[in-house]
């Protein structure tokens, strides 16, 4: 034993260097991978910040060029009427038809928000005054012109005594290529923010397709790749809306899903050819095909048609912030609301219609001033019936009134748009 510790005392004592130098090494190689080590993490940490400060510096410069464009459309706009000709009167399918409209001035058209509409001021024969109505752009922004898709609107069937629709029945019988009218600036606060990355849903029924039109063409347009799942109900192919138009985007965009449905097809009309679901639009459906309800939903269509989706839309637990709907005319869908409740002991309120000599106590449950007016028999002149359009604007005599919802249309000093507002005070109209 003694031997063997003597020979390792002999072997350590004649490599005692060699050790030393070979802890030495390790010593400075630990400390120059420490040092390696640390100069790497140091530029990782600096590159990740030039990153951040770049994205946030590229997020600055789109942001503020985002803001000098909206200015410059804001600009762009005009007050009251501009003369449009119609340059282009084209049959979509039975009773539709696309009116492309140029600027009789020749001047550069502002753009617009995907979603918006144009509010025409239109002289037909017969009337002593003229018809304003507003339709949905149907179309992203062009250079040229400005594309509205009008359906001729017969009769309601629920109402057959009611005369078909003055406006529509003119632009799709009567106008022709070449006729001036007279346009205000787009407007409405319906639309699609483009710089949200947020996968959208479009829904439409029959001719409520125009503004969803106007939104797949934005987003597709402009490169983004936001996830599009695009419905559309109509009873069979002779109400499909740009169906090659549709049918193309389809093929040519991954991030654009078309799920058209038809719920009464012809007999010719095979699923998977002319349509893909022999059904009305519905939620059921939707949640069939989409991953989740985490989308925005956008709607527009009969009355009837987008009550069903909203209630159902909130029935799946879809807030009301993440859902977007067209309003007007019939079409209007009004979010649930507490009910009304009657201070019995607050002084009833009087609205006095000077004109037509009707005076009549305010009914809180009518909902807005046009209601009471329709209640009394009292013809006041209206159109989209959501303040959009201003048609319905009466100048007021005395008292004060306050507005139910936002409003498109301008309401001028002394008047108000009484298809949205309610009396403050006793009220007297020139009405």
């Amino acid at each position: 034993m003694q031997s063997i510790i003597e020979k390792l005392q002999t072997i350590f004592n004649g490599n005692i260097g060699l050790i030393l130098g070979c802890i030495l090494l390790g010593a400075l190689s630990l400390k120059i991978f420490l040092m390696v080590c640390s100069s790497l993490s140091t530029s990782y940490h600096e590159r990740q910040q030039r990153r951040l400060s770049r994205d946030r510096l590229q997020l600055m410069v789109k942001t503020a060029a985002a803001q000098l464009r909206e200015a410059e459309q804001t600009k762009a706009l005009w007050n009251g009427y501009r003369k449009f000709q119609i340059a282009k009167k084209v049959k979509e399918c039975a009773d539709v038809y696309s009116f492309y409209l140029a600027p009789h001035d020749g001047k550069a058209l502002p753009a617009f928000k995907p979603g918006q509409y144009l509010t025409f001021q239109l002289d037909v024969p017969g009337r002593d005054k003229p018809v304003v109505r507003c339709y949905s752009l149907s179309d992203c922004h062009r250079k040229d012109f400005y594309r509205v898709t009008i359906k001729k609107a017969g009769p309601s069937p629920d109402h057959p005594e009611h005369p078909p629709g003055i406006a529509s029945n003119l632009f799709c019988d009567a106008l022709s290529e070449g006729e001036i009218l007279n346009v205000k600036a787009p407007s409405g606060h319906f639309f699609l923010d483009l710089q949200k990355p947020t996968p959208v849903v479009l829904i439409s029924g029959g001719v409520g397709i125009t503004p969803m039109l106007s939104m797949a063409n934005a987003i597709l347009e402009s490169g983004s790749k936001r996830e599009i799942w695009f419905f559309f109900g109509a009873r069979n192919g002779d109400e499909f809306i740009q169906r090659d138009h549709l049918l193309n985007l389809k093929t040519e965009h991954d991030n654009f899903h078309l799920h058209v449905c038809f719920s009464k097809p012809r007999p010719t009309e095979e699923i998977g050819r002319d349509f893909h679901h022999a059904e009305r639009v519905s939620v059921k459906l939707m949640k069939e095909l989409l991953p989740s309800n985490n989308f925005e939903f956008y709607l527009c269509g009969p009355g009837a048609f987008m009550k069903s989706i909203t209630d159902d839309l909130t029935a799946w637990g879809v807030p009301d912030k993440s859902v977007f709907f067209e309003a007007f005319g019939p079409a209007t869908v009004k979010k649930t609301a507490p009910k009304v409740v009657v201070d019995i002991s607050a002084p009833t309120l009087q609205v006095n219609f000077s004109r037509t000599g009707k005076v009549s106590a305010w009914n809180p449950q009518l909902g807005t001033l046009l209601d009471l007016a329709d209640d009394l028999g009292i013809k006041i002149e209206s159109g989209c019936r959501a303040g959009n359009c201003g048609s319905c604007l009466v100048a007021i005599k005395s008292g004060d009134v306050e507005y139910v919802t936002e409003h498109g249309a301008a309401s001028e000093e002394g008047s108000c748009l009484t298809c949205i507002c309610k009396p403050k005070t006793d009220l007297v109209l020139d009405a």
